[in-house]
């Protein structure tokens, strides 16, 4: 995600993807690079879009000039920290060009296919785990463990909160989207990232799995075919996938709230 706003998208869905267990067999990717300017602080304007859909309400709390987006890591990690009031975060959390991290990320999961070394999480210990069905393989019931530490992180955060700290924050997130090339609104792209999360499927009973050249595959080609960030909401069990979802629709409506006039 993830879910907080930002943090319940990119910090605990982003990091989800469906062949990770390759993330760990292979050797590390290259650093991620900010593309951030070293311009001072922003001077007010929070996007370069036309007419946003959902542009961004009023900030609330503190007025401090905000870093220029390749030195915001320290207030940022601050801040994310501060949302959780644990030190859950910081053990899973990368700590370099975490905005550059989390944009690129939430803008890759309605993809079929993210690069690991943008993901703003570290993996999750141990490998992904099948077991045998009626003569098919199916994933381990023991494999939702593996995500407990991420789910009480997202568990922790109050989306009115994170809602709160990426309106007084967004700049930095323009900023990052704008260094995509894309051109857009960053935060009309978060909602429809949000909404594609929310339309995940909700499977009943277990997936059959068949083994290819990287992990595993669906059988079902339906299931297959979908994002990287609807084969999460799978991949995390009912359970999870429910939490998460009421998680992400509060945050939507948090951060929806108080917008100004389209």
């Amino acid at each position: 995600m993830a879910g907080l706003l930002v943090v319940a998208i990119a910090v605990v869905v982003g990091i989800f993807v469906y062949r990770e267990k390759m993330a760990r067999d292979k050797a590390e990717a290259p650093p991620f690079a900010v593309a951030g300017s070293s311009e001072p602080a922003h001077a007010g304007t929070v996007h370069d879009a036309a007419l946003p859909q959902h542009p961004i309400g009023p900030a609330s709390g503190s007025t401090a000039a905000l870093p220029s987006l390749d030195q915001s890591d320290d207030a940022v990690l601050a801040g994310l920290l501060a949302l959780t009031s644990d030190d859950a975060l910081k053990s899973v959390l990368k700590p370099q060009a975490i905005v550059s991290r989390m944009v690129s990320t939430i803008d890759a999961l309605p993809k079929q296919t993210i690069g690991m070394n943008i993901v703003p999480l570290r993996t999750p210990t141990g490998r992904f785990q099948v077991q045998s069905d009626d003569g098919m393989f199916v994933e381990a019931k023991k494999n939702v463990a593996r995500y407990d530490t991420y789910m009480y992180v997202a568990d922790r955060v109050n989306p009115k909160a994170a809602a709160a700290w990426y309106k007084r924050n967004y700049p930095l997130f323009q900023d990052a989207y704008r260094d995509l090339g894309t051109g857009g609104y960053f935060n009309d792209r978060l909602i429809e990232v949000i909404d594609h999360l929310l339309a995940a499927p909700e499977p009943k009973g277990t997936l059959q799995l068949i083994p290819a050249k990287e992990g595993y595959v669906y059988a079902n080609p339906t299931y297959e075919q979908l994002s990287v960030g609807q084969k999460f909401m799978i991949r995390v069990g009912p359970e999870n996938e429910a939490k998460l979802k009421a998680k992400l629709k509060a945050l939507r409506e948090a951060i929806l709230a108080d917008a100004p006039a389209g």
